[in-house]
């Protein structure tokens, strides 16, 4: 059974803010995920954050970025947020509304 990518409205806006080498990037993870299942990422490419969220990991010549996702009955990816990382660590708030997000969907 194929996995059902989906974006929450606002990440959708969020993701197609982002530079050209990490929206393709993120576009080749989630068509991964949507052909393949969870299983084929690379094991760098993904990270459980906490409570159900799990995050992308996407990395190119225009910077970081990163892609916080939930899990749904019938396989099916929505993801919530997509940012720009220009920290190390990553914000407290970026992962509230994450949470936040993810209760919507």
């Amino acid at each position: 059974m194929p996995w059902t990518v989906s974006f929450h409205e606002a990440a959708k806006a969020e993701a197609d803010a982002l530079p050209l080498d990490l929206r393709a990037r993120l576009e080749r993870l989630t068509r991964l995920v949507a052909g393949h299942g969870l299983d084929r990422l690379p094991p760098s490419a993904a990270k459980h954050l906490m409570q159900g969220l799990w995050e992308l990991r996407i990395k190119g010549k225009d910077g970081i970025a990163r892609a916080f996702y939930v899990t749904r009955k019938g396989q099916r990816l929505v993801i919530v947020r997509v940012f720009v990382k220009k920290t190390q660590k990553t914000p407290p708030h970026e992962i509230e509304l994450a949470l936040r997000r993810a209760e919507e969907v």
